[in-house]
């Protein structure tokens, strides 16, 4: 009987412990596959996020991206490093991909790569989906809790051998006037919808 009571109270314990879930804009549980289009908190009339070509003279590769118009961007889905388990949770690894079909002849797939024009790092296409470790380390993310949503962070924990430096992203100008999702001391606060 000891055994039983104890068993049930670590699990009880471990199921605590998981990350809380993260919600969308309607209070439901952001769920593995589905598509979600990502707006900003602060709804000042900026669009979701999008991707968009951002090579010189509009061309590729691929990055996301914000327009200032009121429209919902391109829809996503999240998976996270063990996708039988359904939800998406705070602070554990995640790969991102916009629906539908590619541009640039890359995956939909987001990865943190450095941009030689911006000269710092930004978010692009042509990650690789699930495949966790050293490899494909630049290809996961996190979502974390702020004050009036979510933010997206360079965090990963998918290899315990690499050394990583958290980042938060942001919107950042890059040298064309485009809105781009980027590394930046003050991330952008996102809502979800389905």
């Amino acid at each position: 009987m000891k055994l039983f009571i104890l068993a049930f109270i670590l699990f009880a314990l471990s199921a605590n412990s998981a990350p809380s879930p993260v919600l969308d804009a309607y209070g439901k549980n952001l769920r593995t596959g589905v598509e979600y289009y990502v707006m900003p908190a602060a709804g000042r009339g900026e669009s979701g996020l999008l991707r968009a070509a951002v090579g010189g003279n509009d061309t590729c590769p691929a990055g996301v991206a914000q327009f200032r118009a009121d429209q919902y961007g391109d829809p996503l889905t999240f998976t996270p490093v063990n996708p039988k388990k359904g939800l998406i949770r705070l602070s554990t690894d995640v790969n991102i991909k916009f629906s539908g079909s590619t541009m640039c002849h890359e995956s939909n797939v987001w990865k943190l790569k450095y941009d030689k024009n911006m000269k710092q790092y930004a978010v692009m296409m042509g990650g690789v989906e699930g495949n966790r470790g050293p490899k494909t380390l630049d290809n996961w993310f996190k979502i974390e809790k702020t004050k009036d949503g979510y933010k997206f962070v360079f965090c990963p924990s998918v290899c315990s051998t690499c050394k990583v430096t958290c980042k938060d992203l942001g919107i950042v100008v890059d040298v064309n006037g485009r809105q781009r999702l980027a590394v930046r001391k003050y991330p952008l606060s996102v809502i979800f919808y389905k």
